[in-house]
């Protein structure tokens, strides 16, 4: 049976894909005090969870773990902050985490040996051979405003917190890598100036495509392929054990990023939109232009040259971004190329 969806604010509800978004709603629905240590929600976790043919973009599982995950983040209106370090709750995102991580394993899988003093050329080597489908491309030169305004939402996920998960990494280095990313984290939380942060300059964007930019605000729009794109990086970003992967997936996120962000900017100003919504793409082309050589050689290479047994891992980090978002183009072009919305549903139905 379905338990009652959360109610977080302004009418707005905790929403569910599934019976697991239904077991992790049902708790975060209760208050903490009632909670009581048990082993069953995880059992039953593994049961439906064993029962997810592609958890890669499983919409149940993937929304599921995004509620666990954001707990640790700004988490939910309404739900008690003791949640976020329940045992009995953690025990369940544990369960979804390791059948997330595990599909990613099994995709990524290479025995290659990796020298760790060759990850700077292997990260570019890696982002020159990737054959991604060409979403910027598309939006750059195709796409209509509607189309363009889904691209936005999918992405809000992530910008709306840019930075934040790449920065669980901050305590966890040392040396030069640390310094490394340092470097690229201060630009991206505005350089000591709170309007320049690039979350905010998103958000500016959402709001000249009329659009909600308050956090989560389209998460009952989000499909699995979306949602895994930000659960890669807070599963990397919260665990010591996987610092390798989270640095791996920032050094290919800057170095995947000026030139998409150009053509997004350029896909705007087709569309007839000014500085107010171009700002934040307009900022990514210089920032990550610079970024890229530090986040791939003095970064990702540093980390590499400190702690060698972490190379496989940095380049695990990076070759599942690029997987991640090769799915979700995909999933878009092709929604799109039959005139259908890209979102699990459309945002007329959302309430702005």
């Amino acid at each position: 049976m379905r338990v009652a969806e959360k109610q977080v604010d302004s009418g707005k509800a905790l929403p569910s894909a599934g019976p697991i978004c239904d077991l992790v709603v049902g708790m975060l629905s209760a208050p903490h005090e009632d909670a009581s240590l048990s082993a069953e929600p995880a059992e039953e976790a593994a049961r439906l969870a064993a029962l997810v043919e592609s958890p890669l973009g499983d919409d149940d599982l993937q929304l599921a773990l995004y509620l666990c995950f954001e707990l640790h983040y700004r988490s939910f209106p309404n739900v008690d902050p003791a949640w976020e370090w329940d045992p009995t709750l953690l025990a369940v995102r544990g369960v979804l985490e390791e059948a997330f991580v595990d599909a990613l394993e099994a995709e990524i899988a290479s025995g290659e040996p990796v020298d760790p003093a060759q990850i700077g050329d292997l990260l570019f080597r890696l982002e020159s051979e990737d054959g991604g489908v060409s979403l910027s491309r598309h939006l750059e030169v195709e796409a209509g405003i509607e189309e363009f305004r889904e691209f936005v939402v999918h992405r809000s996920f992530y910008q709306l917190k840019e930075s934040d998960p790449h920065s669980w990494a901050i305590p966890r280095l040392d040396g030069p890598a640390k310094t490394a990313l340092l470097e690229v984290q201060a630009d991206e939380y505005g350089g000591g100036r709170p309007e320049r942060m690039h979350s905010r300059l998103f958000a500016k964007t959402m709001r000249a495509l009329g659009l909600d930019d308050r956090e989560n605000a389209y998460l009952a729009h989000a499909p699995g392929e979306t949602l895994a794109t930000v659960n890669l990086m807070s599963a990397n970003g919260l665990r010591r054990s996987r610092r390798g992967a989270i640095v791996g997936h920032l050094a290919m996120f800057e170095m995947t990023s000026a030139l998409p962000n150009r053509r997004y900017g350029n896909a705007l100003r087709r569309l007839g939109f000014g500085i107010e919504a171009t700002d934040f793409y307009d900022e990514h082309v210089e920032a990550d232009a610079v970024h890229e050589n530090i986040a791939a050689y003095d970064l990702a290479g540093g980390l590499a040259r400190q702690e060698p047994e972490l190379a496989a891992d940095i380049l695990f980090g990076a070759r599942a971004l690029l997987l991640l978002e090769d799915r979700l183009g995909r999933r878009l072009l092709k929604a799109w190329g039959e005139g259908q919305t890209s979102l699990r549903k459309p945002l007329v139905d959302a309430e702005l």
